[in-house]
């Protein structure tokens, strides 16, 4: 029976999922990064290699399908080799503020690739350095990790070159982003899932691949966990509990706001309408690890509010439901009790997610019906109480919670 990998490389660390045609899984692993805050290229390449390299034997040789997701505005320069000939500017990076002031006295109004995070802002800022000389590819994250498969660099998906500009309407470079300078290093963009070719013959080889496994375009790791979750029909949010916090749902309308960090990606016959903000699980561990949260969130009652009113960044800078890059974390005063310090945390991070469905929804997303969760903070069940308070619908876990789960689908 064929078999199909999905790989994740979210804001932590990287997973692999392998599945069968019928969707059921076979095999999982994930590892992380040395320094989450400080990844580079060569840690992402190494991560591809060491998951690919832990596949059971019998499962590589079955791999039919290879698919990619990565972190959505994460990118960099390479040359021709696929070489990195720039640092690589992670998500959440608002170095290129001025190129975002640049960009809306061109762009359309309200554009997702004015925000100082955007992909395209991060084009400008990059082809602003002296590195350009020496680049043939603007990629993002995935785009590289799947040349580094394929051996066919320049090649990314509507989802990832969102916003970088793409106009996923009209499926092309629009006339406005053409008259930047060095536009011949954007990517030629396909459709999610699209095949791009077979896996490099020397990949296939060293790693026991099959040589006729296919690589596929990729995605965001945001949209590659809400295709996991299996939601086809509007009013059903989706909410991922990493390390940042992502809210999807599905719209007939298409909703651009930039001031709000709200946008939309083309997913079939509807809109995939959502934002991302910079707080989430991440700012959890800066004081407890997994087991403390665990135990202290047994002791929390979600029914009951917290007086403390935290806004839980891990540094300052949000972009979504409050786009705003010099945002102040606000997690002080705290108090003695470890187990208030957690409800306050964790209440600011549910109303944070409360604040963003009601924007969405003042925008003209459809009304909330209910909301799935994925990633790692599904698991809190008093998290999931209080969430469920705030929101005022019924709020579940996803059967399938990982982000590369999503990413196989797209091989299938």
């Amino acid at each position: 029976m064929p078999l199909f990998l999905g790989l994740d490389f979210g804001t932590s660390g990287a997973r692999a999922c392998v599945i069968r045609e019928d969707r059921s899984v076979v095999w999982e692993q994930r590892i992380a990064y040395p320094d989450a805050d400080n990844q580079t290229p060569l840690d992402w390449r190494t991560a591809l290699h060491g998951l690919l390299g832990a596949l059971p034997r019998d499962i590589a040789a079955g791999l039919r399908g290879i698919a990619i997701d990565g972190t959505s505005g994460t990118v960099l320069l390479c040359d021709k080799n696929l070489v990195p000939h720039s640092p690589a500017l992670l998500y959440n990076d608002a170095c290129a503020q001025p190129q975002a002031e640049q960009l809306r006295s061109i762009a359309p109004a309200a554009h997702a690739g004015c925000s100082a995070t955007s992909g395209l802002a991060k084009f400008l800022w990059l082809t602003q350095q002296p590195e350009v000389e020496h680049a043939a590819y603007f990629l993002h994250q995935a785009d590289w990790l799947t040349a580094l498969l394929s051996g066919k660099p320049g090649i990314s998906d509507w989802h990832n070159a969102l916003k970088t500009g793409y106009d996923v309407e009209r499926l092309r470079w629009p006339d406005w982003v053409m008259t930047l300078p060095h536009i011949h290093l954007l990517p030629e963009v396909l459709a999610p899932g699209a095949v791009i070719g077979s896996i490099r013959p020397d990949i296939a080889a060293h790693f026991g691949v099959a040589p006729q496994c296919l690589i596929h375009a990729g995605t965001t790791d945001s949209t590659a966990a809400f295709i996991a979750a299996g939601v086809n029909g509007t009013g059903i949010g989706v909410t991922s509990l990493g390390t940042t916090l992502v809210l999807k749902q599905l719209s007939a309308k298409r909703i651009e706001a930039a001031k709000y960090g709200v946008y939309s990606h083309r997913y079939g016959d509807l809109w995939l309408v959502g934002g991302a903000s910079n707080a989430g699980a991440g700012v959890l561990r800066q004081f407890f690890d997994d087991a403390e949260i665990a135990e202290l969130s047994a002791r929390i009652d979600p029914m009951h509010d917290s007086p403390l009113d935290y806004y839980p960044l891990t540094k300052p800078g949000e972009r979504f439901p409050i786009n705003d890059p010099r945002l102040a974390p606000r997690t002080a005063p705290r108090p003695a009790d470890d187990t208030q310090f957690l409800h306050g945390m964790l209440q600011g991070l549910s109303r944070i997610e409360t604040a963003g469905y009601a924007r969405l929804a003042e925008l003209g997303a459809p009304p909330l019906s209910r909301v799935i969760t994925n990633g790692g903070g599904a698991k809190n069940e008093a998290w999931r109480k209080m969430r469920e308070r705030l929101l005022g619908v019924p709020v579940s876990t996803a059967a399938h919670s990982e982000a590369a789960y999503g990413s196989a689908l797209l091989c299938l």
